[in-house]
């Protein structure tokens, strides 16, 4: 049995079996990671969604923003972007069922068997792991129960910026959502660069990636993500980058997640469906 971890997937459902046929992905064994953001811009995401909500047990997703986002259009009327490609999904007769689905995955997978952490975008220099994991429930818990659309409508914003453990209300909850689903920068005092997004030899005055903050809180653990399709494959810092940007005619990435053996990298050339923003 293998375990293999994915990067966005984003709608590009060829790209997705194309790159399983040559891993060798058996869904009978062997058990597949996702990294977040299964739908969105690319041309499929309705069987994206369909196809690896049928490996039950064998598939762990992680929501990205773009998932988020999903469910927000869905059910709290939240508009739709002119490069959002959700309606097949809005439109399609398991909708409910897979909204309900996504809706119940979480934000943060940590396996103590392999040794990793998996998430979509990234962790703000003051947390540990542990409270990373119990951070992530708090908003899990507003995503599955009966609040969920008050959560959806106001999860949007890039305030506050910074931690402080006596945040509280939907402040608490932006924060924690903004970190799993659309960190990359940060400024040297913590607080969170939202709005940058370029690649890593594009950085703001004085910004940080996450993963090079100096005394991040979470430097020890293994940490898998995506969400960051400029910097492609990366790894260092215990950290390891999986968005290739494949729905922008990048490539798709996946790596089979071993304890103590290094990672095999197997990546497929991408069509492209998009220019990047």
């Amino acid at each position: 049995m293998a375990t293999y971890a994915i990067g966005d997937i984003q709608g590009c459902y060829d790209e997705l079996r194309r790159l399983l046929d040559k891993i060798g992905f058996d869904p009978t064994k062997d058990k597949l990671w996702c990294v977040g953001d299964l739908v969105n811009r690319g041309p499929d995401s309705l069987a994206v969604l369909r196809w690896i909500k049928a490996l039950d047990e064998r598939a762990i997703v992680v929501l990205g923003n773009h998932d988020l986002h999903l469910l927000a259009v869905a059910l709290a009327g939240a508009r739709m972007g002119k490069k959002d490609t959700l309606e097949a999904i809005l439109e399609a007769p398991d909708c409910d069922e897979l909204l309900h689905w996504l809706r119940h995955r979480p934000l943060l997978h940590q396996s103590e068997k392999k040794g990793f952490t998996l998430l979509h975008a990234g962790l703000p220099p003051q947390w540990t792991l542990a409270q990373a994991q119990d951070y992530a429930r708090e908003v899990e818990i507003q995503l599955q129960g009966p609040a969920h659309v008050d959560f959806l409508e106001q999860m949007y914003g890039n305030e506050p910026d910074c931690w402080h453990d006596d945040l509280r209300g939907m402040e608490r909850l932006r924060f924690i959502t903004n970190c799993f689903t659309r960190l990359r920068w940060c400024h040297p005092d913590g607080r969170l660069l939202l709005k940058e997004k370029g690649g890593l030899e594009q950085p703001a005055p004085g910004a940080l990636p996450w993963f090079r903050m100096p005394d991040r809180r979470s430097s020890e653990d293994r940490i898998l993500f995506g969400h960051w399709s400029t910097i492609g494959f990366l790894a260092e810092n215990n950290c390891w980058a999986l968005d290739s940007g494949c729905v922008w005619g990048g490539r798709m990435s996946a790596v089979r997640v071993r304890r103590k053996k290094p990672m095999s990298l197997i990546e497929l050339d991408c069509a492209g469906y998009l220019a990047p923003d």
